[in-house]
């Protein structure tokens, strides 16, 4: 076998084949969920994964109200945000978020699962959550998977 044929092929924005996808919260585990979210974005699951390039798919997460968290986090588990003003620290319990804003919750698991940097933050871009079964994204057909598939 004559090694020295083999090419490494890096994408680019032109031969990248992004799909979108749709993944149902319903009863899963806000961790779990997230990994596999951002695992998605990040495009690690397809066989030209280039690290500096966005070649993830579009990732729809629908019913994210019904996500869960386990062992006593709904109380302990603590946002931490700052306004930028003296003692303007602002500490919301999970509980809270999830009655204020529940797509918030999924959003800040997956978005600290990215990259720190300017790729992480146009990756987190192409993720959609909606509380709730329906999204405004049928015109692109997008495929209904389950977690348990990505791995």
């Amino acid at each position: 076998m004559d090694t020295l044929s083999f090419k490494t092929k890096s994408a680019n924005k032109a031969t990248v084949d992004k799909k979108w996808i749709v993944i149902d919260a319903n009863s899963e585990v806000l961790g779990r969920l997230a990994t596999g979210v951002a695992f998605l974005i990040r495009g690690k699951h397809k066989t030209d994964f280039t690290p500096h390039v966005d070649c993830g798919d579009y990732v729809i997460v629908i019913n994210a109200e019904k996500v869960q968290l386990t062992g006593n986090k709904w109380s302990d588990k603590e946002y931490v945000r700052h306004t930028g003003h003296p003692g303007g620290q602002r500490i919301v319990k999970a509980q809270e978020l999830m009655a204020k804003k529940p797509t918030a919750m999924v959003e800040k698991a997956v978005k600290g699962m990215l990259p720190k940097n300017t790729l992480g933050r146009q990756l987190f871009r192409n993720l959609f959550v909606y509380e709730g079964e329906t999204h405004p994204h049928e015109a692109q057909k997008p495929e209904k998977i389950s977690l348990n598939s990505i791995k």
